[in-house]
């Protein structure tokens, strides 16, 4: 068992832990609150943006590069979107179980490429063994949609050349400050539709369509729709991420910070107990002392 000295200093570091950890608490809730309203704010747009590219691209009317499919690519990428920084728990492992699945529904002959946005992303790629063919830097001041413009052109560009026949997208979607679930969304094709109207054109489902009407011109108006909508799937993303993230953070270090707790109280119950006992045993040897000299 520990002396007193040992427990002194004991407790006196895990004060010092347990100031630290309320201190990245207050901060994360503070970064919590603002990617929150964030991320819950552009959910509406980009989901309705969502529809409206799936809509368009089940007529298969229209002509654009990113309206179109190549099941006959022989590559499939993967956009993980990843954490920075650590303490947050299994919020970065759980992706993996997304990418695994990836894996498992691509074909055999098909190329698994990743496009890594967060250094725990590609060091969970690095040990998966997993090929990383792109990695973007993310920015720790909150994300802008600027941010995102690279990686939508890397991604518009290499499938529009037909290079790749799915891109996926991985990330935290954020439930509430206690829920956060891993989710692998397809981004290009816009809809799965476009591969089974290859194979079948009669197999097109109807009872969803619904009919637009474009100024100036169809072409003009998709050459500039497109790209926009991609990059609201990426951004949102990147934003549900990012409350995910600062949500799990706060979450731990709350956590942390009420384990400290209780350390201490323990290690003080001992403490004081063996301070009694040391003053109990130094009365006895006093009283014994003076018992004998009489």
């Amino acid at each position: 068992m520990a002396g007193i000295k040992e427990l002194k200093i004991r407790i006196k570091s895990i004060r010092g832990t347990r100031k630290i950890t309320r201190a990245m608490q207050m901060v994360s809730a503070a970064k919590m609150k603002r990617a929150q309203n964030a991320t819950v704010s552009s959910r509406s747009y980009s989901e309705m943006a969502w529809e409206i590219i799936k809509n368009l691209s089940r007529k298969g009317a229209f002509s654009h590069p990113l309206i179109k499919a190549y099941p006959d690519a022989q590559k499939v990428g993967v956009i993980l979107i990843s954490s920075n920084k650590g303490l947050v728990g299994s919020l970065n492992a759980n992706l993996i179980y997304s990418l695994k699945q990836v894996v498992a529904e691509a074909d055999t002959s098909k190329i698994i490429d990743l496009i890594t946005y967060g250094k725990k992303g590609q060091i969970l790629a690095g040990r998966l063994g997993k090929n990383i063919n792109a990695d973007f830097q993310k920015i720790e001041k909150g994300p802008k949609i600027e941010d995102i413009y690279p990686i939508s052109q890397y991604i518009s560009d290499a499938y529009a050349k037909g290079e790749y026949s799915k891109f996926y997208l991985i990330y935290n979607f954020f439930n509430s400050t206690l829920s956060q679930k891993p989710v692998l969304k397809q981004l290009l094709p816009f809809s799965d539709d476009l591969l089974k109207q290859l194979e079948d054109p009669d197999n097109l489902p109807t009872s969803n369509d619904i009919d637009y009407v474009f100024e100036p011109d169809v072409n003009q108006v998709l050459e500039h729709l497109v790209p926009r909508i991609l990059e609201s799937q990426i951004y949102q993303a990147v934003l549900e991420a990012e409350a995910s993230e600062h949500s799990a953070r706060m979450i731990m270090m709350k956590n942390a910070t009420e384990a400290a707790g209780d350390l201490i109280s323990d290690l003080t119950l001992t403490f004081n107990q063996l301070r009694q006992n040391k003053i109990t045993t130094e009365l006895a040897e006093i009283t014994s002392g003076k018992i004998a000299l009489e």
